[in-house]
């Protein structure tokens, strides 16, 4: 095997990132070439993205990885979010894709709901209820005379190529698709009354998309550069890159959501699973991920901005630090309510909450972070032993991945309050899935999933948290 440098369109859903990885016989190296925010924009008819600013900043950082790898780029890849979408006629965009925290997605539920019951819904597409899957948005929306759908990294992956498909992992996000065979599920999309035209064909993690288009080639540099397909979800290309080495690992790939699961050889489609509102998503190598999604570092970075709002910006790493030094219980808080989702003003949010549930409120901001960091670790500990129980699978050490994996008071009360150690690390597990099966394909690393990691583990430091 020989090494090989490839490019990885990283998208969340709060920041964007391009990243080239040098991969080889006992090599895995990463580094970032561009940053940018992906900051939502509200509009008249409600909140949404802005994909034109993110390929823009897609190109630039592409641009960057061509000109600083002298021996050339193996092929490219794009990651991102799921759910999201975006709407063409032809060739053409149809309007600025919503943004998943939109509310129009109740009216959606209504009308999924009236067609097909929550428990067959779930029996057929096995996702956890959440108002802004795919199925439920596509409902709330006015298709038109649309004739495609793409969802977030395909619409980059077209722009980039000019072929549109859809990339498993992520199709597994809309509702559309049976967690079973892992093709569209034709019947449950006339069910839901929904156009089965709009859906492209399904290419996954390895296949190649296509090579970019002359343009794009004049515009980066690299007139012939692949476009591969990955775990095309951004959690899906996380889970890859977990350094799990045995099956008795979970992982939290944690961000502005906390993704809590384990990888299973196929999907859990019961109804205590439904009650529990774990999902039965795609993996790379036709493996399941058996998840939830609990709310994130989404709280701790709203806080942030409402003091930023309030004319007293504060320090992350500062306010972390003042926060580990809170003496006494702390309020734990429900950080699943409904109230937390949309952006505004957490601090609070919380009061009310606490408010209503006769709870002591945070007297302090010091306080405030702190219930904030224990009420996360409470939900990720409960999402463990939910995953537990109804996997059948015995969980004895947790994984935590992504930009959460540096927040070390969120990984030591994860740990305490699980009961479980805690590896944390690495940091960008999502580009480094990307790479890593964008390597594979290259022939730069081995076959497996677990080979890969073993990769990761072998070149990656990783941070130990122990149950106190």
């Amino acid at each position: 095997m020989s090494s090989v440098s490839v490019a990885a369109i990283d998208l969340g859903a709060s920041s964007g990132r391009v990243m080239v990885g040098d991969v080889g016989p006992g090599r895995l190296d990463l580094r970032a070439v561009a940053r940018f925010a992906n900051e939502p924009v509200l509009l008249q008819d409600g909140l949404h993205w802005d994909p034109l600013e993110l390929y823009r900043h897609a190109l630039d950082g592409l641009w960057t990885a061509v000109s600083q790898s002298p021996d050339g780029l193996g092929s490219v890849a794009v990651d991102s979010w799921a759910v999201d979408y975006a709407l063409l006629r032809g060739d053409r965009m149809l309007g600025v894709p919503f943004h998943y925290r939109d509310g129009r997605t109740a009216r959606g539920v209504e009308r999924i709901h009236a067609r097909v019951s929550p428990a067959e819904l779930y029996a057929r597409n096995g996702l956890q209820f959440l108002p802004f899957n795919t199925i439920y948005q596509l409902a709330a929306d006015e298709i038109g005379d649309a004739d495609r759908l793409l969802l977030v990294p395909d619409l980059i992956g077209f722009w980039l190529t000019g072929r549109m498909v859809t990339e498993t992992t992520n199709a597994s996000t809309t509702g559309l698709l049976d967690p079973r065979t892992g093709a569209w599920d034709l019947d449950l999309v006339a069910q839901a009354g929904l156009p089965a035209s709009i859906l492209t064909d399904l290419v996954g993690p390895g296949d190649t998309i296509g090579t970019v288009s002359a343009h794009v080639g004049e515009r980066i540099g690299a007139p012939h550069l692949a476009v591969t397909a990955v775990g095309s979800h951004d959690t899906a290309s996380a889970v890859v890159g977990v350094p799990m080495q045995t099956d008795d690992a979970a992982y939290i790939s944690c961000g502005t959501w906390g993704l809590v699961g384990v990888e299973l050889d196929a999907p859990v489609v019961t109804e205590e699973a439904r009650a529990a509102n774990f999902t039965n998503e795609g993996g790379v190598d036709g493996r399941t991920r058996f998840l939830t999604n609990v709310m994130g570092t989404w709280l701790i970075s709203e806080t942030l901005r409402q003091w930023e709002r309030d004319g007293d910006a504060v320090d992350l790493v500062e306010i972390l630090r003042v926060a580990a030094d809170v003496s006494g219980p702390v309020t734990v808080f429900d950080v699943q309510d409904p109230r937390f989702m949309a952006p505004g003003d957490m601090p609070a949010r919380v009061r009310e909450w606490c408010a209503e549930h006769g709870a002591a409120a945070p007297a302090d901001r010091a306080m405030l972070m702190r219930s904030i960091v224990e009420s996360i670790a409470q939900a990720f500990a409960d999402a463990l032993e939910a995953a537990e129980r109804l996997s059948g699978r015995t969980i004895r050490v947790v994984h935590v991945v992504g930009g959460g994996s540096q927040n070390r008071l969120l990984c030591q009360a994860t740990a305490d309050r699980s009961g479980r150690p805690v590896l944390a690390g690495p940091v960008e597990a999502t580009a480094l899935g990307n790479v890593l099966v964008q390597a594979r394909s290259l022939g730069a690393v081995g076959g497996t999933l677990e080979e890969m990691r073993a990769l990761i583990a072998a070149t990656h430091e990783l941070a130990s948290f122990s149950p106190r």
